[in-house]
């Protein structure tokens, strides 16, 4: 008895210890983690906003009917990627089209585990019944929810990820997707010997306010001297601000000249005054992505002054533009908006501003509120009043009001000195038109700029009335967001020119915000490279979007290439066209001034034609291209030149062999040789 005792608590322990075994292996203990518990927006890489416990339009989530209190909300095309590193053992939840969606939009759902696909819904549409998702994660290292969507509608085009939940392994959460890309630097550093790269045209309008600024590379002091200089203008050898005035249209050829120890150097400039301002795609900075609410006086001042510290002004950036938050209550002298107690001595800081030789932008709506919940261009008041009470509820008012005014804010504008207007609402022609009237009237050249998601059935009025217009939504830090934004505007470059410019946005580069936090931008360092390239091709407007004092020396390399954008700011302002798409590689060739072409290679992997395209899975190759010249429409024999690495590359006959980065550029200038 006492063996028989003895050999059932041995093979008790035996069958403790297997469970036990089994249970370290696969049943450690797991803990719900909801979607919805998430930052959201951190995963999310489309680029409508993300909502949690609402859907994409802040209502409940309803589905087929059936109410969910838990879940994620996405508006049309949505990619959350997530890295659960091998700590997630489930993943649960019911997909399907919201109830509010546009009935004209069909939904497609997709999990993907480490480019497998672990779910797939097949089409969904408004009013179908909602669809189970259990899939297993074990050893899952990426995670991929994807919904695609067909359908034009993109302001209702919601879905739902309804009471989603991950099993986690102990206390794990699901992480961001690892951007640890080396920031490689392909830009040599300026010479000190100077080197002039402001833009070689200039449109002012007669009898307005005239300011240049030679911008130069070279080591300070220097000395600067124009001949066949207007009358009417002036230069400050000191600095190379040109200011004044000049009353009779006209184009005057001037030559600039740039002096120091070890050199001089000289540029032609055409100052054509005329109808036309804004002659090249601007270039500047917005505090929007950086501060979005929370700027004020001193941000602003020492972002103008990190753009002369950090020697950006030197390579042509002009505009520091400050974004929605800035305005209070009407008043003044034209009863006109006026800054709120963020912004005392508003005049002061633009003159502060102007004399660093750079320009200064604001932002306003014909709205009554703007989307920040402050004062806008139009009022239900006869006088403008803003109460309490609509910011507190400020989408109610993100209409026109009864009462408008145009050419209060207009000229307001012009008496402190303002240079650039970023006009902000679901852009209407009316009022994009009063505002460019009243621009035009108001004694100032004030560079306008329609913002957002501009009709492309009224292109031809937006190139007649405004200076630039965004072509889409607000983008977002994410290869997603930048390949919609800038690869898929072919149809738009007829309409891009010398004053008239198509805007994709802000430049993502740096340390952007969601409107969350802080964080170094999610595109990788190649998507960098490409970002800048396919802008400067696109002659679309370069407004950095991050804090200008915490450039780190990557991105600040990414951004003085004079090089490249030179090709921003050639005066033949034409955008460039996309000549072939084959195997994942996209040309894109822009022609110059000069005769030679800009040239981007871009590998987009052939983004967006498979559900895994959408997400970054950690093993991306970089593959060779043979660029064939002919099939870009360019013939003959030409000189090329790596505009990145600013080096000659030789003469070329036909075709040049390269190599490029996943989701990376090589940027080349082709000069044809007779």
């Amino acid at each position: 008895m006492k063996y028989l005792q003895i050999r059932f608590l041995l093979f008790t322990f035996q069958l403790l210890s297997i469970i036990g075994i089994i249970q370290g292996a696969h049943g450690r203990k797991t803990t719900t983690v909801w979607l919805d518990d998430l930052n959201i927006k951190k995963f999310s890489e489309g680029i409508p906003s993300v909502s949690a416990k609402t859907n994409g339009g802040g209502d409940s989530i309803r589905i087929g009917g059936v109410c969910f209190k838990r879940g994620v909300g996405v508006n049309s095309l949505s990619v959350i990627a997530l890295f659960p590193d091998g700590n997630a053992s489930d993943f649960k939840a019911f997909v399907g089209a919201d109830d509010k969606a546009d009935a004209n939009s069909n939904f497609s759902f997709f999990v993907i585990g480490d480019q497998k696909i672990l779910f797939e819904s097949g089409r969904m549409k408004a009013g179908d019944a909602p669809k189970k998702v259990d899939v297993k994660l074990r050893g899952i290292k990426r995670l991929g929810l994807l919904v695609k969507v067909s359908g034009e509608d993109r302001t209702k085009a919601y879905s739902d990820w309804a009471d989603a939940k991950f099993e986690m392994v102990d206390d794990h959460l699901p992480l961001q997707i690892p951007n640890t890309d080396e920031k490689y630097i392909l830009t040599p550093a300026p010479l000190k010997s100077p080197k002039i790269n402001s833009s070689k045209i200039f449109g002012a309008t007669p009898g307005n306010p005239f300011l240049y600024t030679i911008s130069t590379t070279g080591n300070r002091p220097m000395e600067f001297s124009v001949t066949n200089l207007p009358q009417g203008l002036i230069i400050n050898s000191k600095t190379g601000t040109i200011t004044g005035k000049i009353d009779r249209k006209g184009v005057y050829l001037v030559n600039l000249k740039a002096k120091n120890e070890f050199g001089y150097a000289t540029k032609e400039l055409k100052i054509v005054i005329g109808d036309t301002i804004s002659l090249t795609p601007p270039i500047g900075w917005n505090g929007w992505n950086s501060w979005a609410r929370e700027i004020d006086r001193e941000k602003v001042i020492a972002s103008a002054d990190a753009m002369v510290k950090m020697g950006l002004r030197d390579h042509g950036w002009t505009y520091i533009n400050i974004d929605d938050a800035w305005q209070g209550q009407r008043g003044g002298r034209y009863h006109a908006i006026q800054p709120n107690a963020k912004f005392p001595d508003f005049k002061a800081m633009l003159d502060y501003i102007h004399s660093l030789g750079l320009k200064v932008g604001v932002y306003s709506t014909p709205w009554i509120s703007s989307y920040a919940g402050f004062v806008g261009g139009s009022s239900d008041f006869e006088k403008g009043e803003y109460p309490d009470s609509i910011k507190i509820n400020k989408r109610a008012y993100r209409h026109i009001g009864k009462f408008r005014f145009e050419q209060n804010d207009a000229l307001q504008m012009a008496s402190w000195g303002v240079d650039y207007l970023k006009y902000d609402w679901r852009i209407d022609l009316n009022s994009a038109e009063r505002m460019s009237v009243a621009l035009k009237n108001s004694g100032r050249d004030i560079l306008y700029s329609l913002s957002n998601s501009a009709p492309f059935e009224l292109a031809k009025d937006w190139r007649r009335i405004a200076n630039a217009w965004r072509t889409g939504p607000d983008i977002r830090d994410s290869w997603t967001s930048l390949y919609i934004s800038a690869f898929t505007i072919d149809k738009w470059m007829p309409f891009g020119g010398p004053g008239h410019w198509n805007d994709p946005d802000m430049l993502i580069v740096g340390n952007v915000t969601t409107g969350t936090d802080l964080h170094p931008t999610r595109l990788t360092p190649d998507e960098q490279y490409s970002h800048v390239s396919i802008f400067c091709l696109l002659a679309a407007p370069l407004i950095i979007g991050c804090p200008i004092e915490q450039l780190d020396p990557f991105t600040l390399n990414l951004l003085t290439n004079d090089e490249i954008i030179e090709v921003n700011q050639d005066p033949l302002g034409k955008p460039a066209r996309m000549m072939a798409d084959e195997k994942g590689v996209q040309i894109w060739v822009k022609p110059l001034e000069d005769g030679s072409y800009g040239v981007g290679i871009f590998n987009t992997a052939d983004f967006g034609k498979t559900p895994q395209s959408y997400f970054r899975w950690g093993n991306e190759q970089s593959r060779q291209f043979i660029f064939d010249f002919a099939k870009s429409g360019l013939m003959g024999k030409y000189k090329i030149r790596d505009l990145w690495r600013q080096r000659d590359l030789g003469e070329f006959s036909g075709s040049i062999k390269t190599e490029i980065n996943h989701h990376g550029v090589v940027m080349l200038r082709l000069f044809p040789k007779n």
